[in-house]
């Protein structure tokens, strides 16, 4: 009889270690450099080998698995981290998203774009969540190809990395892949599948993930291959499945943290504790007494002569006095009674106003009777 397994019973081994990014471009701010000159790129239409057009991919459906990536031809153009990167116009207007031209190498303006030339920062997220690092809206569900810009509903940070020529044994294989591939990001880990020609890329930040598969696309590594990059499916391994459930709860617990007021998570500690009948422990607060509730009225010999004969009632004993079952609490209701006897000793009343009587009826305005033929009337 099979045992079923739930998630806290799996046993998640350590992670390995991050893979650093390359070298990153020198921190004193330059102009964008232009890639490449107007004209220089040549722009190729590729054949369409489906049967009925998509207009929802503006594309022809059925055609990607007869060519089977046969009519892709090799990028014009790379871009360079180290050399590209610079300031632009969105430095200055405060534009969030990055050129797809840059990641591309191919973007004629240089310091003139309207996007940003550099790597995604983590720290400074898209404004928009439904949009990919290029503002490029995304979509509920995944090509059938699994290209394009991606899901809204999923966080994919692998990528799927075909058409490798594999020249040596796998561990020669994955280095080729993180030594081109790490330039556009830190990368958490790397699998190859040998003598298949596939490796998955995991990067640390989806941004990178998005970057790297514009920058990486029909590039090539050492042996001028044509890569095939694309997301990658599901893992269906329940280690990785738990692992990336928490990772995912641990980032949002993190968010609202930060985001989150002090005030707010005490307040909320506070509720939390009284629910529960615990009891929270102050450090300024040495008496557990309140200062509420030791406000009393005192009475001094020299604010009034008619006072003198008043005493106040006679203390008794501390004793935990009785909540109130109304608005007004016990301490509130004990004042007011002892101010009722004050002012019952002195003999001042509550000036009620006395109702006003009605003015007499004006003579001459009573009622007048209706013209009519009969003589009640």
């Amino acid at each position: 009889m099979s045992k079923t397994i739930t998630e806290d019973e799996i046993e998640i081994p350590e992670a390995p270690p991050v893979i650093p990014q390359a070298p990153r471009p020198p921190k004193k701010p330059r102009p964008a450099r232009k890639q490449v000159k107007p004209g220089d790129i040549e722009r190729k239409e590729t054949v369409q080998t489906g049967k009925e057009y998509n207009i929802w991919y503006n594309k022809w459906a059925g055609g990607d698995r007869e060519d089977s990536y046969s009519n892709k031809t090799k990028a014009q153009a790379r871009c360079h981290i180290k050399t590209d990167s610079g300031l632009t116009r969105a430095n200055t207007t405060g534009m969030k998203y990055h050129c797809l031209f840059f990641a591309r190498g191919n973007c004629p303006y240089g310091w003139e774009c309207e996007y940003q030339h550099c790597l995604p920062d983590p720290s400074q997220a898209p404004p928009d969540s439904a949009k990919d690092v290029f503002a490029r809206d995304k979509f509920a569900d995944y090509r059938d190809d699994m290209g394009g810009v991606g899901s809204f509903n999923r966080q994919n940070r692998t990528l799927y990395v075909g058409r490798i020529k594999e020249t040596g044994t796998g561990p020669e294989t994955e280095q080729v892949v993180i030594r081109h591939f790490r330039e556009w990001g830190d990368i958490e880990r790397v699998r190859v599948l040998q003598y298949r020609s596939v490796a998955f890329v995991t990067y640390v930040h989806e941004l990178h993930a998005q970057f790297a598969k514009e920058a990486m696309a029909c590039q090539s590594l050492d042996n001028d291959e044509i890569l095939n990059v694309r997301w990658a499916t599901e893992d269906p391994n329940p280690v990785t499945k738990v692992t990336e459930k928490r990772r995912l709860e641990e980032m949002g617990q993190e968010a609202i943290r930060e985001r989150m007021d002090p005030r707010v998570v005490d307040a909320m500690r506070a509720v939390r504790a009284l629910e529960d009948g615990d009891i929270l422990e102050d450090d300024d607060d040495d008496d557990p007494v309140p200062d509420a509730k030791r406000r009393r009225i005192e009475y001094t010999q020299d604010e009034d002569d008619d006072d003198d004969d008043l005493s106040p009632p006679p203390q008794s004993p501390p004793q935990d006095l009785p909540q109130g079952r109304g608005l007004l609490t016990a301490d509130a209701m004990e004042g007011l009674k002892y101010f009722a006897e004050i002012r019952k000793r002195n003999g001042a009343t509550l000036a009620v106003p006395k109702p006003k009587a009605a003015p007499p009826p004006k003579p001459g305005m009573g009622l007048v009777g209706y013209g009519s033929d009969e003589d009640s009337d």
